[in-house]
């Protein structure tokens, strides 16, 4: 696993490998709050909804522990899977993720309401959690995919 004083300034240093987008008909303050969820315990559509739909986490075997730093996060999985590193930046609406990849979920305003976005980084395709869905419909589409899933979680929460 990495250490980093700031996971979102080492991946915002970085180029972008890929990019997904939505957006929602709400505004910022309505929707960040949702997306950048995270506190101890099981990880589902109330807490660190980026990864509730991860295979580990719809098996009830990923759990947020807080870590060492203010908005610093680890998920540890059952099995042999090293930890996720997380980091959120509530006043940026902007949260960090590290895994198989490293990657960032951020929601600004736009004319249409908020735009979500996530932006890959890195891909570490020697990480045991690297093949699990990726091989088959490729990393793009399961980010769209994805990302579809977690504005669809925020869209029938907020009734937008």
């Amino acid at each position: 696993m990495h250490t980093t004083s700031s996971l979102l300034a080492e991946l915002d240093a970085l180029p972008v490998r890929w990019e997904v987008d939505g957006t929602l008909a709400a505004p910022v303050t309505a929707i960040a709050p949702l997306l950048l969820a995270v506190t101890e315990g099981r990880v589902g559509d109330d807490n660190l909804l980026v990864l509730a739909r991860a295979s580990a986490a719809r098996q009830g075997a990923m759990t947020v522990v807080a870590g060492s730093g203010a908005g610093t996060y680890r998920a540890e999985l059952a099995g042999a899977l090293e930890p996720v590193e997380i980091q959120v930046d509530q006043a940026q609406s902007m949260l960090a993720v590290r895994s198989w990849y490293a990657g960032v979920h951020a929601a600004t305003a736009c004319p249409a309401g908020t735009r979500v976005t996530h932006r890959v980084h890195q891909v570490f395709p020697g990480h045991p959690g690297f093949a699990a869905g990726i091989a088959e419909i490729g990393l793009r589409a399961r980010m769209s995919r994805d990302l579809r899933q977690v504005l669809g979680v925020i869209a029938d929460r907020l009734g937008c």
